[in-house]
């Protein structure tokens, strides 16, 4: 077996290539949403807490934004209770509330904090709940009823700020406030959507969605054909033209939302891959697809 030990002067190599980059994000706002296989694999749930306590520990004001959804079906099915979905997002009716709400906001969510600071960071957990984080309506999808699935409608950037401001890591559930038609009721909102509303509001560096492909894909048979850099103006044409299709479309949505807003720079990146937040922050080549603004040179 080779043995892939690296030597003192090739560290020292890596680190001076990270240089600019950590010069680059330092005091910057950076949004990560953390999901899918590297939220279950032990080995890269390890991975993904050094990254976030690393990017910490260098000066980037670093928030995450996680979701659940395999822990939410495995405790529904402990109990019996069947999931249904309508059109990708999971129908929420009271009890189903309560589980989710018990899931993200407590067990997952007391979870990572505890990685995190058992990795030498600091962390403070959150849902939409506290201090009124997330502020939200009932969602409606061509007029079908989602039950207690919401949509975002302001986010009360003053709660996170304060919690940066004092050195910690917000690890934030998305479980929303009720307003509107839903006053006093939890929300269960998609975890990619809240990510991207918390970067824009925030006026965040950048939005990284965690997923479990490379990126955008030429062609989705290829996994050589990663597209790394893609301007807004090019989104449509990608979805028309079928290169963004099926799931990727959400993903995409919710970094054109964050562009808008005046996020700089949004990327997908593969949470596969074992430290690959920092390979995608620090390194020339990245692991992933950023979406760059129009307006942004760089």
């Amino acid at each position: 077996m080779k043995d892939f030990t690296i030597g003192n002067e090739d560290r020292a190599k890596v680190l001076i290539q990270a240089l600019p980059y950590i010069q680059k994000f330092m005091g910057k706002t950076i949004v990560v949403k953390y999901g899918g296989n590297a939220m279950i694999n032990e080995e890269l749930k390890s991975a993904v807490i050094q990254d976030v306590v690393l990017m910490a520990c260098v000066g980037i004001r670093t928030v995450l934004v996680h979701g659940g959804g395999p822990e939410i079906e495995f405790m529904l099915r402990k109990i019996g209770k069947e999931s249904r979905f309508v059109k990708g997002l999971r129908y929420t009716d009271e009890e189903t509330m309560e589980i989710v709400q018990m899931v993200l906001a407590g067990k997952v969510n007391k979870d990572i904090v505890s990685l995190i600071q058992q990795a030498g960071g600091q962390a403070l957990g959150l849902c939409g709940l506290d201090g009124g984080l997330l502020q939200a309506r009932k969602l409606r999808t061509d007029g079908e009823d989602l039950g207690l699935v919401g949509e975002i409608i302001a986010v009360r950037t003053a709660v996170l700020e304060d919690v940066l401001n004092r050195g910690y890591i917000p690890v934030v559930s998305t479980v929303a406030q009720g307003t509107e038609d839903a006053v006093g009721q939890a929300l269960n909102i998609n975890a990619d959507t809240a990510a991207a509303q918390i970067a824009a509001a925030l006026g965040a560096e950048k939005l990284i969605l965690m997923t479990d492909v490379r990126g955008i894909l030429k062609d989705v048979n290829d996994p050589e054909s990663l597209l790394q850099e893609i301007r807004r103006g090019e989104l449509d044409g990608l979805i028309k033209e079928g290169i963004v299709s099926k799931g990727m479309i959400p993903k995409v949505d919710c970094c054109r939302l964050a562009l808008d807003a005046g996020v700089r720079k949004a990327h997908i990146i593969d949470g596969r891959i074992p430290h690959g937040l920092l390979l995608e922050l620090f390194t020339d080549e990245g692991i992933g697809t950023q979406v760059i603004s129009d307006a942004n040179k760089g």
